[in-house]
């Protein structure tokens, strides 16, 4: 026995010893009653029955960092996935979803027997019509794929061959917080696991020196609606699967870096002692919580190395800094966090999370789309590009899109200059491209108004049984027991959009 080596773990059971004297008086009597009622169980079963294996020891999760035992369950397409989100409902009919007809309907009322009776938003319930208006912009058809795209989007439309529009996508959520975390987290109401954190639950990491899951907010964006930490958040999964939001400046990850005067020796001789008092409260309360309080420090005293370094860009040359766009060099922009997209994954980081505010446009959407348009664009398709010349894009997946869509009829004035378009659920567009996802097609269709979906219909859920399926995941399979119910990211729905995959 080294007396070095032991003389921590000693001296933290001294002191949960201490901790154990101080118990109060409830404390006590829950703790002993409980004990009590196990001995009791125990004597009538058998210990073997309650802890199969060693009757001293409640058996541990199958988890590691390496994630869960059998997964995955059948071979991957994809290691990464870089999600694009764009937040507040970028309007189709803008931007992808071209409807010619709309030029001869401007200004004539949405027939009702297209609405149907659908909800509509507070913003226009109360309207007394439902003018119909035709986009501002010019479209045309790029690549072999001929594919549609507005003239907002001229760098995107260089790359049509490369990516898979689906313009059936279908939400049930009216309304942005509920359908942004819908989309996250496979629920309306807050509370669930986030899309990341399953996929970190399931599959660990691959790189033991950064989290699995990544989240980068645009610091230039319209703050017309709010984003919550909840849509990263862990949920009742381990609480090391929960996003790491990097930041902009000088400290990514707030936190992490020593006090003034704290050398890393003397934090590693803290993490080791914290260590030992977290192990022993784990044998003593078998709380697996407490095991992912002791992964969390471990992970943040090794990225204290890890996050300088892959947030320094002094290395990217300048032609890289010309083909994202002049905002890339400043940290924190769009550009910039689609740069470290890159980066991140290079380092084999499974899940980024972008987040870009801005899309929700009630009014002057011609020119608010246009400025959007403007800070995304071009650093949208650099990244596709930048994946593609570094052999990245055939493994990693690229999702773009927002929480819902816009609708045909406006709010507002009909101006060309000066129209809005509500909040629209039924029918909306997003991409995706890169590992085992079909490039140069188009799946889904709508109608003749862009109001409803008429072919193969892609529901929230589908998409995300559809990336857990990219993954090697069979996404009924991927649960957690919480509150006697095993729960899922797609809940009791979802199928897999065989139609858009190799």
């Amino acid at each position: 026995m080294n007396p070095h080596h032991d003389a921590p773990l000693r001296s933290a059971n001294r002191d949960l010893q201490e901790i154990e004297k101080k118990m109060d008086r409830r404390r006590f009597l829950t703790k002993t009653s409980l004990g009590i009622g196990s001995l009791a169980l125990g004597s009538l079963m058998g210990m073997e029955k309650i802890f199969p294996g060693n009757p001293q020891t409640p058996p541990q999760l199958s988890e590691s960092a390496n994630g869960l035992a059998g997964l995955p369950h059948f071979m991957p397409k994809a290691k990464r996935v870089i999600y694009l989100f764009q937040a507040g409902g970028p309007s189709q009919l803008d931007l992808f979803d071209y409807k010619p007809k709309l030029v001869d309907l401007h200004g004539q009322e949405l027939p009702e027997s297209v609405r149907d009776g659908q909800r509509l938003t507070g913003m226009s319930a109360d309207q007394s019509s439902f003018p119909m208006t035709s986009s501002a912009f010019k479209f045309q058809q790029y690549g072999q794929s001929r594919a549609w795209v507005s003239e907002l989007m001229p760098h995107t439309a260089e790359l049509v061959d490369e990516l898979c529009f689906i313009k059936s996508m279908q939400t049930g959520q009216i309304n942005h917080d509920p359908a942004i975390t819908f989309f996250q987290t496979g629920h309306q109401l807050p509370g669930r696991p986030s899309m990341g954190a399953w996929l970190s639950y399931g599959l660990g990491s691959d790189n033991q020196n950064l989290p699995s899951f990544i989240v980068l907010v645009s610091k230039d964006a319209v703050l017309d609606q709010p984003l919550y930490a909840r849509l990263w958040g862990n949920g009742f999964l381990p609480s090391q699967h929960q996003g790491i939001q990097f930041r902009s400046g000088k400290d990514p990850v707030l936190y992490l870096g020593n006090p003034e005067n704290y050398e890393g020796e003397d934090r590693r001789e803290m993490l080791d002692y914290l260590k030992s008092l977290n192990e022993v409260q784990l044998d003593t309360y078998g709380d697996p919580e407490i095991n992912a309080r002791i992964t969390q420090y471990e992970m943040a005293f090794r990225m204290q190395t890890s996050v300088p370094e892959v947030t320094d860009m002094s290395s990217e040359p300048d032609w890289v800094y010309e083909m994202y766009g002049e905002e890339s060099r400043d940290p924190g922009t769009y550009a910039a966090n689609c740069l470290m997209a890159r980066k991140l994954i290079e380092k084999d980081v499974k899940f980024v999370q972008l987040y870009h505010q801005g899309w929700d446009q009630h009014g002057n959407l011609p020119g608010a789309i246009k400025n959007q348009c403007k800070k995304t664009d071009q650093a949208t398709a650099a990244l596709i590009k930048d994946l593609k010349q570094r052999g990245l894009l055939e493994d990693t997946l690229v999702v773009w899109g927002g929480e819902f869509g816009r609708t045909v009829y406006s709010q507002g004035t009909l101006s060309p200059d000066n129209y809005g378009r509500d909040h629209h659920p039924r029918c909306f567009t997003k991409w995706m491209c890169g590992a085992g996802v079909k490039p140069g097609i188009t799946y889904g269709e709508t109608d003749e108004f862009g109001y409803n979906v008429v072919k193969d219909t892609v529901h929230v859920h589908d998409l995300q049984a559809t990336i857990l399926h990219l993954f090697g995941i069979d996404h009924e399979k991927l649960t957690y027991k919480h509150q006697g119910r095993r729960f899922r990211l797609t809940d009791v729905e979802g199928h897999v959009v065989k139609g858009i995959l190799t």
